[in-house]
């Protein structure tokens, strides 16, 4: 038996904490108790490493007069560093930690591809780390995410040795998703190579006798005429000449990442109003907006996170994972290889109505060729939680509530009930005269999603899910949809094990993102019988 001491993260909110001692736990092979202590002592048949390699709340592992850092403390150690303004050379001198680690003593979020793109409902990549450490994954499993968002979990699948495979119908976060895990694979010599060629045709750029907008011009009449309505003509032709630099760029890796550094600075370049989850627009004349400008400050701040994180843990060699464009209603026709053989599925499904998931990233989606303006609306619809709808579409979706309403959770059918009894006759705006016919539409796409894991999982296994719960008014009333509790109730109906909910406080990383967010989340964890 090895006697190890392990030290917990101080900073740590308290349902990671929850967490830390449920991975600590899981590997060292006895049950840990919280009595508040900063160090815990355990006796294991598992040595150091195991636990240095694996853990994603603890700083330090103490065994035979030796203490080591983890290796998510390095990790995210990386990231002062790079706020620090240290350069390359500086990096590369310095990185991998020898002697010691400076170590933070804050949340780090956002170490290496995890920061590369902002993303609203980001998952928290310790937070799956510890599921992953919590389900008790071996060396080489399959970790599913059906709603993968920008890929948070399978960045962290790979980076713990395991298969990861993800799917989402925005274009955009599968893009997003397969740079970052590129990236975990880049060579940082070839990485740094490319990024100081664009940097130095920024900085000196040509002289041209005629500009041509050849990256706008292939885009389709639509989508033209679209973002003529959102950027000016010279941030348009200044955007031009970037594609022209990126496209030169032979390294693929390099040269993805820039176009997410590109879609990442669209926003702040355009009309559409920085403080504001919809698109809304604010012709701003009064702004010096220099597109060039910020795209070499996002480039370079990526960069360096992601070299710092590079030169720290080394490049992935292997290939062992897949993002694709789909919807988790059909993950189980999908993934059908994969039936019954996926160790974990940890995701979170989008919330009920409570973001514009896809309306969001519209001028990203379209200015990218990622998805043309026609094909918005469509697609638009076709998403889980969607917000969006015409009034032929409420009526639709109340019948087919009407009919199929049998199929859920009496607590289901109660609550969009009363929600649509209190709001008959009122003068209540139109999102909520359709949250009921929303809320219908969303937990029968959620019945057919929690179908589709337990297919995919195998016997035993476990899905971890984050939900977000929220509100409405209706009659005057405050009601609250609680919709882990719902999902919960559906999961049993669709005959999983359910275990105990681990409840966790909403967490943001941008004030953007703040008025439009649940009221709190939890964590289901539903096992397949």
């Amino acid at each position: 038996m090895n006697s190890i001491r392990c030290k917990i993260k101080e900073y740590i909110q308290p349902f990671e904490r929850f967490l830390a001692l449920k991975e600590l736990s899981v590997i060292s092979g006895q049950n840990i108790e919280d009595s508040g202590q900063k160090e815990f002592l355990v006796r294991t048949q598992e040595n150091a490493a195991a636990f240095v390699k694996k853990l994603a709340y603890w700083e330090t592992i103490e065994s035979k007069n030796s203490t080591l850092v983890t290796l998510q403390s390095k990790r995210e150690s990386t990231v002062n560093l790079v706020r620090n303004g240290n350069d390359l050379n500086t990096l590369r001198h310095i990185l991998p930690f020898k002697e010691e680690t400076p170590l933070p003593n804050r949340r780090c979020l956002r170490y290496g591809p995890h920061g590369i793109h902002e993303y609203r409902g980001k998952f928290f990549p310790q937070l799956v780390r510890s599921l992953a450490n919590i389900a008790d994954l071996n060396n080489g499993g399959i970790i599913a995410d059906p709603m993968s968002g920008s890929g948070t979990t399978i960045v962290e699948a790979n980076l713990m040795g395991c298969k990861g495979i993800g799917l989402d119908m925005n274009p955009l976060s599968v893009f997003i998703g397969k740079v970052k895990c590129e990236l975990l694979r880049a060579s940082p010599i070839s990485l740094e190579s490319a990024y100081t060629i664009v940097r130095e045709k920024i900085v000196t750029p040509e002289i041209r006798l005629t500009r041509r907008l050849r990256h706008f011009s292939s885009l389709s009449v639509a989508d033209q005429e679209y973002l003529k309505n959102w950027f000016a003509d010279d941030v348009l032709l200044s955007l031009d000449e970037v594609t022209e630099i990126i496209n030169s760029i032979e390294y693929t890796p390099a040269r993805n990442l820039m176009w997410v550094s590109l879609s990442n600075i669209l926003r702040s370049v355009s009309w559409q109003k920085d403080d504001d989850l919809r698109v809304r627009k604010e012709i701003r004349t009064d702004a010096e907006i220099d597109p060039k400008k910020e795209f070499l400050e996002e480039l370079t701040r990526s960069v360096r996170a992601v070299l710092a994180f590079l030169y720290q843990s080394g490049s992935i060699k292997d290939k062992d994972y897949s993002i694709i464009e789909g919807d988790a209603r059909l993950s189980a026709s999908i993934w059908k290889k994969h039936r019954g053989k996926i160790d974990t599925v940890i995701t979170s499904p989008p919330y009920a109505t409570a973001l514009p998931y896809l309306d969001t990233d519209r001028l990203s989606l379209i200015y990218l060729g990622l998805l043309t303006r026609p094909d918005h609306r469509k697609k638009d619809q076709l998403m889980i939680g969607n917000r969006e709808i015409s009034d032929k579409l409420r009526i639709d979706y109340m019948n087919s509530f009407d009919v199929n309403r049998h199929q859920l959770p009496s607590n289901i059918v109660s609550l969009i009930r009363t929600i649509d009894t209190l709001n008959e006759g009122t003068d209540a705006g139109f999102r909520r005269l359709n949250l009921p016919a929303l809320l219908a539409k969303y937990f029968f796409d959620m019945k057919d999603v929690l179908q589709n894991i337990k297919i995919l999982l195998k016997r035993g296994s476990t899905a971890f899910l984050v939900v977000g719960n929220n509100h409405t008014i209706a009659g005057g009333q405050r009601i609250d949809i609680l919709t882990a509790d719902l999902l919960e109730e559906l999961a049993d109906q669709s005959n999983f094990l359910i275990q105990p909910a681990i409840s966790m406080e909403m967490l943001l990383s941008r004030d953007i993102f703040k008025k439009n967010t649940s009221d709190t989340e939890k964590i289901l964890v539903l096992r397949k019988k």
